[in-house]
């Protein structure tokens, strides 16, 4: 249990970290104050930011312990997990890190992180579509096309 949970501790820093944490660091630095107090707006950010962080946490534990892998295409779930949030959508760690994203991009108010949000959606949706999904019916064959039925994709 100790190999996977540092993989996949590895892994978020790796991935989450940088996408929706040191990319937009790079992008708002220096740009904004944030002011005092803070303005209503800001709070949404907040509220949906912390969101996204708890989904996207809850994803890469439900990777690990029911999946048995961790959140890298390069050390792929074992298992297929369709359980807790992923009978609501087959892709809610790329939800909760979008999440992360607008919700940085609203507190900042940042038209850049906006820019880069939307490219990175379109990133996630291109990497869905012509990767994980075929490695996905390849590995769990009807199993993941049952599941492909019964839950959509994104919400």
């Amino acid at each position: 249990m100790l190999s996977i949970f540092l993989r996949n501790l590895f892994f978020t820093v790796l991935q989450p970290g940088i996408v929706a944490g040191l990319i937009p660091y790079w992008i708002v630095s220096g740009n904004k104050t944030i002011d005092r107090p803070l303005r209503f707006y800001q709070y949404f950010g907040i509220l949906t930011f912390l969101t996204g962080l708890v989904v996207m946490f809850y994803c890469i534990i439900s990777f690990a312990i029911e999946g048995r892998g961790t959140l890298s295409p390069a050390d792929p779930t074992k298992k297929l997990v369709n359980k807790g949030l992923y009978r609501f959508s087959r892709n809610p760690m790329y939800v909760g890190v979008m999440a992360i994203l607008i919700g940085e991009a609203t507190f900042f108010q940042s038209g850049n992180l906006w820019i880069y949000s939307l490219i990175i959606f379109l990133a996630f949706y291109l990497f869905v579509i012509l990767f994980e999904e075929p490695r996905l019916r390849k590995d769990f064959g009807e199993d993941y096309r049952k599941y492909c039925r019964e839950v959509r994709r994104w919400f």
